[in-house]
């Protein structure tokens, strides 16, 4: 009696799911038919934010439901995207994380939240490659002058930051290691200050996104001498990138890319990455981006999957190769 009333209750259990079946692929069809909620894991006004921002207004129009900004900073990003791994995967709630998505694993002895279990990527937005920028009275003028002058002037330039791990820090760690010179570097509590003190000439270094770098540098007040790209940026044509300058297979970056809570419906993460992928291809998108020193990418989530894993392995050596530790 007992084994037939569990078998009946399987029945029914299978018969229910069957028919609520076409309404939830209907649902994921029609989606999004509420608001939508881009969590943001940093302040207003940075990189992230303003490449959120500018890619939910057109989801908003393309999608004819709100997108909307939670900011939520702290402790390198883990604040906000421990917020989205615990948010319920309804295809509702969203992240847009950078490149210390990617070093966070290798950086802490411990996250809130597991790197590869707890999330499904969507799309990689955008790379942004790094520039290098010297303060104007350091004698150098490209990559190979301030590898030799570094290398006899050994311990006396001081590159800076926005912090241990940041994307800034471990790219110039990464032309250390290549490079084989001896800088000295100092972390900040953001750009902001790292970009006051390489103008006043307290520290002689500074690799950083585009967007931070180029109006003074193309003010004169500081000096670009390198994109740590395969290809020179729109925004700054006349700058080489370091392998131009022989620094072969020498690239760093930030980037942005949307992920999801595990267990989000595959039709709707798809739904979204087709659609994060039309966006970027829109000229106005295209030209914000040119303007900031981001380069448009918009890929699949297994493409995007791929990506991740591929940064992750390359600053998890920086990281345990120049002994990195988190602050």
């Amino acid at each position: 009696m007992q084994t037939t009333r569990r078998r009946f209750h399987g029945a029914a259990l299978a018969a229910s799911l069957l028919a609520l079946a076409p309404s939830l692929a209907l649902a994921q069809a029609d989606w999004p038919t509420k608001p939508v909620r881009i969590i943001v894991p940093y302040t207003p006004g940075g990189f992230t934010d303003i490449t959120a921002r500018t890619v939910a207004l057109r989801l908003q129009e393309r999608l004819k439901q709100p997108f909307t900004i939670d900011n939520k900073p702290g402790a390198n990003g883990i604040v906000g995207t421990e917020a989205l791994a615990k948010s319920a995967p309804d295809g509702y709630t969203f992240v847009l994380v950078i490149a210390a998505f990617s070093s966070s694993p290798a950086l802490y002895a411990k996250l809130p939240y597991d790197s590869r279990k707890d999330f499904m990527p969507v799309s990689l937005v955008g790379i942004s490659p790094l520039i290098a920028a010297v303060n104007v009275d350091l004698p150098v003028k490209n990559g190979k002058e301030l590898v030799a002058y570094a290398k006899a002037n050994p311990g006396k330039i001081s590159f800076g930051s926005s912090g241990n791990g940041a994307a800034a820090h471990l790219t110039t760690e990464y032309f250390k290691s290549l490079t084989g010179v001896d800088m000295v570097h100092i972390p900040y509590k953001g750009t902001a200050p790292a970009m006051a003190d390489l103008l006043g000439g307290r520290i002689q270094l500074l690799f950083d996104a585009p967007s931070g770098i180029l109006p003074n540098g193309k003010a004169g007040k500081i000096r670009m001498i390198g994109i740590s790209a395969d290809r020179r940026l729109a925004a700054a044509p006349e700058v080489p990138t370091f392998i131009e300058q022989g620094f072969t297979g020498f690239t760093g970056s930030t980037w942005a890319g949307f992920l999801a809570p595990a267990g989000t419906p595959p039709e709707i993460v798809k739904k979204l990455s087709a659609e994060v992928a039309a966006v970027v291809r829109m000229e106005e998108v295209k030209k914000a981006f040119d303007d900031l020193g981001i380069v448009p990418v918009g890929n699949t989530p297994a493409e995007f999957d791929a990506f991740i894993v591929g940064e992750m392995d390359k600053w998890g050596k920086v990281i345990r190769d120049a002994k990195v530790k988190a602050e």
